[in-house]
C-alpha cells in the first residue's frame, strides 16, 4: 500500500504546477491586453486609420503652331483612348484577372509582345510549375543569402522554354499586350492601354463594364498631327510617342523637371526648342489613400493647355519656294554634269527684324521599300550643312578691308592675272581692267579681292615672289566676317546649328586669298541669309527666329488665345563703321542685278521690286553622302546667290544655295533661276494679298 501511495502522489503534484502555469501565461496575456487597449490603444487605433495622400500628374495637349498669317500647321487631333490607373496595394493575380476581362471588350495588336513578357505572364499563370523549376539547393542559397530573391526569378525565366510559350493562344497573346501596358505606367499615374484606332464599339463595351475592371478607364487622348505632309517637316520637329516616353538620353534632365517617364516630350527642333512652352500645365490630382485604397480624390491644379506659337514662317510662300526648288532641280538634273548634284536651299528673311519668312530646302533621296528616287523635305541643311559660297561673301570682305584700312571708298586696282610663286596664277573670270570697290562687287573681280586681302595682311605683292603675309590675317578676316554672322552661329532658335568649317592650313599664301573670295571657309545658307540681311538693314547682325509670338490656350477650338509674348528683333552686333561704307557695299549689289554688266543682270534688270544682290560660284571638292564612292576628291561646283529688296527700303533678303551643281564645264545658272522665281513668287504673292485674293483657305493678316 505504501509504495501504491508512493506512485500516486507526484501526479497532482504535476497538474497543480500546470494548472499555475496557465494561470501565469493567461495573466500575462490579460495584462499585455490591458497594456495594447489602455496605454497604446489610441496609437494603434490612430495607425489603422491613418491615410496617406500621392499627388498624381495627368497629361494635357501640347499648344499648337500656326504660320505667319494664323494658319493651322501643326494641331491634335482627339482620339478616344482606354487607360489603366495601377493603385498601390494592386495585386498582380488582380491586374492579371482584369486584363482577361479587358481582352474580351477590345482588340489589342501583340506585335510588341516580347519572349520575355511570354515568359513572365507564363510563370505568373503556372505557379506550381514555375516553382519546380527551382531547386532545393538554390532555394536553400537564398536562406544562406548566398542568392536573392530576385535571382530565382532569373532562373525561372531562363528556364521556361520556347514550347512553354508556345502554347499561347491568340486570346491569350492579347491578354498579356494588355497586361505588358499595365505594368508601364507608375502607382496612380494612367498609362495609355489603347489609344489608336479604338472604335466606337470598344470605347462603348469598355465603358459599359468599368465595374469589373478596377483601374481601367476611358478617356480622350491626342495625337499630333502636320498639316502639310512633307513641308518644313524636319524644322517642326518630333513628339514621342505615348509608348516611347521620354527618350533615354534625355530622362534624368525631364525626371528633375516633374515629368513622368512615360510623358511625351518634343524630340527635336521647334517641338523640342520650345518643349517648355508647348508642354502645358498638368492637372493635379491628390489621392487620399487608407490601408492602400483611394478613398478620396482631391484637384488641387487644373490642367492647361500647352500655350500655342505663330511661327515666322508664311505657308503658303513656303509652299511656292519649295514647289520651285523641286522644279529646277529636275530641270538642272536632265542636263549633262549633273551626276552629284542632289540638293538646293533657300531661306528668306525679314531684314529688319529677323524674322525667317522662308526655309526651304530639297533633297533627292532613294526610297527604302520602292528603291525609287523621290524629292524630300531638307529645310533642316539650311542650319545643319555648310559649304564654300564663293563670291557671295566678298561684300564682307571689301567691308572689311575699308574697316582694318587696307581700301578705301573708290580704291582702286588693275585686274590681270597675279602671279605667286610655285602656285598657279590667280585671277578673275576673266580680266576686268581698273574696277573699283563698287564695279569688283558688280562685276565679281577676285583679284580686287586678293589685293585687298594682301594689304590686310600688310603684304605686298610682286610677280613670282611670296607676299609676306602677316598669318595672323587669317584671324583678322575671319572676325570681321563673324561681325557678319560667317563661321558664327546665327542664334536662330533652333539646336544642332553648326558654325561651318574653317581651313587649318595657313601655310601657303594663296589659301588666304581663297578666303577672300568665300573658297576656303565654309558657311551655312542660314548663315548667308544673316550675312546679306546685315548689309541689307545698314549694318546690324539680327538674330533669326522662327517664332513669332507665343499664344495663351484658347477654350475655342477655332479660335487663338491672348499674346503671351512677342519676339521682339535682337540686334547681336553693329558693324559701327562709317554710312558710306555700307552704303558702298550696297551700291555694289545693286548694280550687280540693276545695271548691264552686273553678274544677275541678265535675271532681275528691269524687275519692278529692284533687286540687289551678289552671285557665288566656288570651286569645291564633293563632301556629300557619296563621297566614298571615289577614290580620290571630285572636283565640283557650288553656286550661291544672295540679295534683298527693293534696295533702297528692303523688305525680304535672300541666300540661295546649291551645292556640286556641275562637274566639268559649267553648265547651269540654278541659282540665278532659282533666286529670280523666288522673288517674283514673292511679290506676286504680296500683290495678290494686298487685293484680297490670297491663295490661302484660312489668312488673317498680310505677311507684311
Amino acid at each position: 500500500m505504501t509504495k501504491e501511495k508512493k506512485k500516486k502522489n507526484p501526479i497532482p503534484f504535476r497538474l497543480n504546477i500546470f494548472f499555475f502555469l496557465i494561470f501565469i501565461l493567461f495573466s500575462s496575456l490579460i495584462i499585455r491586453l490591458g497594456i495594447v487597449q489602455i496605454v497604446y490603444g489610441d496609437d494603434y487605433l490612430r495607425e489603422v486609420d491613418r491615410t496617406e495622400n500621392d499627388v498624381a500628374n495627368t497629361p494635357v495637349p501640347r499648344g499648337k503652331m500656326y504660320d505667319r498669317n494664323l494658319n493651322p500647321i501643326v494641331d491634335n487631333e482627339p482620339r478616344n483612348a482606354i487607360t489603366y490607373t495601377k493603385y498601390p496595394n494592386t495585386k498582380t493575380a488582380d491586374m492579371v484577372k482584369t486584363a482577361e476581362v479587358l481582352a474580351t471588350l477590345i482588340e489589342k495588336d501583340t506585335k510588341k509582345v516580347t519572349t520575355p513578357d511570354k515568359k513572365d505572364f507564363w510563370i505568373l499563370k503556372h505557379p506550381k510549375k514555375a516553382e519546380a523549376l527551382i531547386t532545393k539547393a538554390e532555394r536553400k542559397k537564398v536562406d544562406e543569402k548566398k542568392l536573392k530573391q530576385k535571382d530565382l526569378y532569373k532562373l525561372q525565366m531562363e528556364r521556361v522554354t520556347d514550347e512553354n510559350i508556345k502554347e499561347f493562344t491568340k486570346d491569350e497573346l492579347e491578354v498579356i499586350a494588355i497586361f505588358r501596358e499595365f505594368n508601364s505606367g507608375y502607382a496612380l499615374a494612367p498609362s495609355i492601354v489603347k489609344n489608336k484606332d479604338v472604335t466606337t464599339k470598344e470605347y462603348a463595351r469598355v465603358s459599359e463594364h468599368l465595374d469589373e475592371m478596377p483601374g481601367v478607364d476611358v478617356t480622350t487622348d491626342w495625337e499630333r498631327t502636320y498639316k502639310y505632309d512633307e513641308t518644313l517637316r524636319s524644322v517642326l520637329g518630333k513628339v514621342s510617342s505615348s509608348e516611347e516616353g521620354i527618350p533615354s538620353e534625355n530622362i534624368d534632365y525631364y525626371l528633375a523637371r516633374d515629368y513622368t517617364r512615360n510623358d511625351r516630350v518634343g524630340k527635336s527642333y521647334l517641338e523640342k526648342q520650345y518643349e517648355d512652352v508647348l508642354r502645358g500645365q498638368k492637372t493635379r490630382v491628390e489621392n487620399v489613400l487608407s490601408k492602400g485604397e483611394v478613398i478620396k480624390t482631391n484637384t488641387l491644379t487644373e490642367g492647361q493647355s500647352g500655350k500655342d506659337l505663330v511661327l515666322t514662317i508664311d505657308m503658303e510662300l513656303q509652299q511656292k519656294v519649295e514647289a520651285i526648288i523641286e522644279s529646277e532641280l529636275r530641270r538642272a538634273k536632265a542636263r549633262g554634269n549633273t551626276y552629284l548634284l542632289d540638293r538646293a536651299f533657300v531661306v528668306l528673311m525679314d531684314p529688319n527684324t529677323g524674322e525667317v519668312l522662308t526655309m526651304a530646302g530639297r533633297q533627292y533621296g532613294r526610297n527604302s521599300k520602292t528603291g525609287l528616287t523621290e524629292m524630300n523635305d531638307f529645310a533642316l541643311g539650311n542650319i545643319t550643312t555648310s559649304y564654300t559660297m564663293g563670291s557671295s561673301v566678298k561684300g564682307a570682305t571689301v567691308y572689311t578691308g575699308f574697316q582694318t584700312g587696307a581700301i578705301a571708298p573708290g580704291s582702286a586696282f588693275h585686274d590681270h592675272p597675279l602671279l605667286l610663286a610655285g602656285a598657279k596664277p590667280k585671277k578673275s573670270y576673266s580680266p576686268l581692267g581698273y574696277v573699283t570697290d563698287v564695279s569688283a562687287l558688280k562685276k565679281s573681280s577676285n583679284v580686287y579681292m586678293f589685293m585687298t586681302a594682301i594689304r590686310i595682311a600688310g603684304g605686298h605683292y610682286i610677280p613670282h615672289q611670296p607676299l609676306g603675309i602677316n598669318r595672323e590675317a587669317y584671324s583678322i578676316m575671319r572676325n570681321h566676317y563673324a561681325q557678319f554672322g560667317l563661321g558664327v552661329r546665327t542664334g536662330i532658335d533652333l539646336p544642332n546649328e553648326s558654325v561651318g568649317f574653317k581651313g587649318v592650313d595657313m601655310s601657303t599664301d594663296g589659301l588666304l586669298l581663297d578666303l577672300s573670295i568665300g573658297q576656303y571657309d565654309t558657311y551655312t545658307p542660314m548663315q548667308l541669309a544673316q550675312y546679306v540681311s546685315t548689309i541689307a538693314n545698314g549694318g546690324k547682325r539680327l538674330e533669326p527666329h522662327m517664332v513669332k509670338e507665343i499664344r495663351n490656350p484658347s477654350n475655342e477650338h477655332n479660335e487663338l488665345g491672348s499674346v503671351f509674348k512677342t519676339m521682339s528683333p535682337n540686334v547681336l552686333n553693329d558693324l559701327g563703321g562709317k554710312d558710306v561704307w555700307i552704303q558702298r557695299v550696297q551700291e555694289g549689289f545693286r548694280q550687280v542685278a540693276q545695271e548691264p554688266g552686273g553678274t544677275a543682270y541678265n535675271y532681275f534688270g528691269g524687275k519692278s521690286y529692284h533687286v540687289a544682290a551678289k552671285t557665288g560660284t566656288a570651286e569645291a571638292f564633293y563632301d556629300g553622302p557619296r563621297r566614298n564612292q571615289y577614290s580620290e576628291p571630285v572636283p565640283t561646283i557650288n553656286l550661291t546667290l544672295v540679295g534683298y529688296a527693293p534696295h533702297n527700303n528692303p523688305e525680304v533678303a535672300f541666300s540661295v544655295v546649291v551645292p556640286w551643281v556641275y562637274q566639268g564645264k559649267p553648265s547651269d545658272d540654278i541659282n540665278k533661276r532659282i533666286g529670280k522665281e523666288v522673288m517674283d513668287a514673292y511679290f506676286k504673292l504680296k500683290e495678290k494679298r494686298a487685293k484680297g485674293e490670297s491663295d490661302a483657305d484660312n489668312a488673317i493678316e498680310n505677311t507684311q
